[in-house]
């Protein structure tokens, strides 16, 4: 029997752990608080590598370089940007005096940043994709350097660069259409028996992969939040018990149906 593959694309460009060793004696932040800023257990969550007809992830942490950021303006002047200056509740993420010079930036964005972006686009020539679904983690309240500072966000935020329905706003494009997300978040309510826990473009509205490879490609995007209370307990931990791992499978799977019921019911 042949499986049959999904004509998605998965991005999971945030999962990553890893950290360079030219970079490793730079940092403050250690191996637990690297981990917390990253979106961990992402890879297990949206691994379908095997049931689509295409997927990229990257082993490298977001805390060294951020695919999910644009190049401009250049690195360090954005201190959430592509090369993280501070956290997102403030925190220095080098140690005084120790920020990465050019020539490392440089090579940093050769090796990691630019070969993601042109995988992408390489995966949307070649297979037979007809829609991408950049797949992320968020931290279960605002952190303080953010705009929902303190509020306590939705269990799952679908992103499509819309308004809170979806919808194009002033001067702007979706990145799939309200139809379409709509379609989605009722995929999630029903298969978690949600009812105002799932959000669209609050707080996360979508970030820069699936906003330029939509205007690149025009293959629709829509980004996906999932919160981390749904599988992670509040404690930090760089290694984190079975009993995570054991709730991002069961997470896997009930997300896998909802993608696979929402492609199912659209038009």
């Amino acid at each position: 029997m042949v499986k049959k593959h999904y004509p998605f694309l998965i991005s999971v460009p945030h999962g990553g752990t890893d950290v360079p060793e030219s970079i490793r004696p730079l940092l403050l932040l250690g191996d637990e608080e690297l981990r917390y800023y990253c979106d961990p257990y992402t890879r297990v969550i949206f691994g379908y590598k095997d049931r689509v007809a295409a997927y990229i992830d990257t082993h490298i942490s977001r805390m060294v370089v951020d695919l999910n950021r644009p190049p401009l303006p250049l690195p360090l002047k954005d201190a959430d940007g592509i090369i993280k200056v501070t956290t997102v509740d403030g925190r220095a993420v080098y140690r005084p005096g120790r920020l990465p010079d050019m020539h490392i930036i440089h090579d940093l964005l050769k090796t990691y940043y630019f070969p993601y972006h042109q995988r992408v686009d390489e995966l949307i020539d070649r297979r037979p994709v007809r829609i991408a679904f950049d797949c992320h983690s968020m931290l279960p309240q605002g952190s303080a350097a953010q705009k929902d500072s303190g509020k306590i966000r939705p269990l799952i935020c679908l992103g499509n660069n819309g308004d809170l329905r979806g919808r194009a706003k002033k001067g702007s494009i979706t990145t799939c259409s309200r139809e379409w997300i709509t379609i989605l978040a009722d995929a999630f309510k029903e298969e978690f028996s949600f009812n105002n826990e799932v959000a669209i473009n609050d707080p996360f509205s979508g970030g820069f992969i699936s906003n330029a490879h939509f205007w690149h490609k025009g293959v629709p995007w829509i980004q996906i939040e999932i919160n981390r209370a749904l599988y992670e307990s509040e404690e930090i931990s760089a290694h984190p018990d079975k009993d995570t791992h054991d709730r991002a499978i069961l997470l896997k799977e009930k997300i896998w149906n909802v993608l696979t019921g929402f492609w199912n019911g659209v038009p």
